[in-house]
């Protein structure tokens, strides 16, 4: 049982949880892998990421902002432009997140064997 000075981590009420469902969200790792290079414009983000609802991508981005893990400026222009950064909390994620992206390119080829092997007998 993974437990901590926080609580336990398969208690459904448990804080770290909320955070572990934040960061393993897909969009959100795709937008840490994006922001990672430095700042970017929504549409640049949407663009970037391919296959997102705007509205979904806004979401995201907002609980994102929520949590801490980025940040939104917006500048007085017509049209207005809004510019979303990494945080540092955000930035701390780039490393567990390419790690994770590097074992499932590493993997994909047994992965995607397992799949079919499952598949065909299914």
């Amino acid at each position: 049982m993974v437990t901590n000075d926080r609580g336990n981590v398969f208690d459904p009420n448990c804080p770290t949880r909320v955070i572990l469902d934040r960061i393993g969200d897909k969009w959100t790792v795709l937008v840490v892998l994006l922001l990672r290079h430095g700042p970017l414009r929504f549409t640049e983000l949407r663009d970037g990421i391919g296959r997102v609802a705007p509205k979904v991508l806004t979401q995201t981005l907002r609980r994102m902002e929520r949590d801490g893990l980025v940040t939104r400026e917006v500048f007085a222009e017509i049209p207005p432009k809004v510019v979303y950064t990494l945080t540092p909390v955000g930035e701390s994620l780039i490393t567990p997140i390419e790690a994770i992206t590097d074992w499932a390119e590493k993997h994909l080829p047994a992965i995607t064997h397992a799949q079919a092997q499952y598949d065909s007998v299914s």
